[in-house]
Order: C-alpha cells, then structure tokens, then sequence
C-alpha cells in the first residue's frame, strides 16, 4: 500500500525514536505467520516490555542510516519487523523463544546492539544469554555450593564423634 508523504513523515519519526530510546533493536523476518499467532507474539513482546513494529524497509533504512551505527547492516530481504526494548538482551531473547516455536514463520535477520549492527549469528548468541533473574539465580548457587558443601561435612563430622 502506498503511504502519502504525511503518513511517511509520521511512520519515520516513530522509527527514528525507536533508534534513540531503545538500547537494542533485533530485526524480525516473518512470513505465513497466522493472525492468532502475531497476536501472541505481540502480547508475549509487549509483557516483556519489548515493542513491535513493522514498517516498509525503505524508511527503516533510512531512519537507522541517521543514528550512524557502526558496521554494516543486515540485508533485510522480505517481511521485517523490529523488535525494539530499552532492555539490552530482552528483545533478542523474546524472539527467538518465538522463533524456536515458529521456525518457518518468524526469524532473526540481524539487529543493533549498543550502538553496532551485528549479523544473524551475533544475536543468535546474545538471544541465548539467560534472563538476569536466571543470572541471578544461577550466582546464588554458586556462592550456595561450597557452603552447603562445608555444613555437610561438619554434619558428617558431628555424626563420626557422636557415635
């Protein structure tokens, strides 16, 4: 569909506000994905406080151009959506849980990430960090191990004198 100038103007300005008030921005390819599907995986974004928005490629190319990331980017070929958050690894992570769901459908073409554009494979990777909750836990473990470890023995310890 044809955009007049005016619904461009407005269509690139949220586009250049979403380059400079979101922290990462995963470019999205989807294709075939059905109605009920798009609306879960809106609602699944948008709970986790990453923003959604498609637009045509040419005014996504030329609102980024702007921002002068460093690298090069992506070749956005077909369907593009951006995944958008303040959240550095959020976006990535929210939708390749998607795309693991809906591997014919939906797919991670590339991103920006703290200031440089990164190819498919980089935010792959940065889509497999775990939650900072996770990270959280996963620390707690750690400092519990050898704790727990020590009072295990002292119990073992306590048992050998007692009997």
């Amino acid at each position: 569909m044809a955009l007049s100038k005016v619904m461009k103007k407005e269509v690139l300005s949220k586009l250049e506000t979403i380059a400079s008030d979101s922290q990462s921005i995963v470019f999205v390819h989807f294709k075939g994905l059905k109605v009920a599907d798009t609306t879960q995986f809106r609602r699944k974004l948008k709970g986790s406080g990453v923003g959604f928005f498609v637009s045509k490629k040419t005014l996504t190319r030329k609102a980024l151009e702007g921002k002068k990331y460093a690298g090069t980017m992506p070749e956005l070929e077909g369907e593009i959506g951006l995944a958008f958050s303040k959240d550095l690894i959020a976006p990535a992570r929210e939708v390749y849980e998607f795309q693991k769901k809906f591997k014919d459908s939906l797919s991670i073409v590339g991103g920006v990430f703290e200031g440089k554009y990164m190819t498919k494979e980089e935010m792959m990777s940065i889509a497999l960090i775990p939650s900072q909750q996770t990270l959280y836990a996963m620390f707690a473990n750690v400092i519990n191990s050898p704790i727990q470890g020590f009072v295990m023995a002292l119990d073992q310890i306590a048992q050998k004198k007692t009997a």
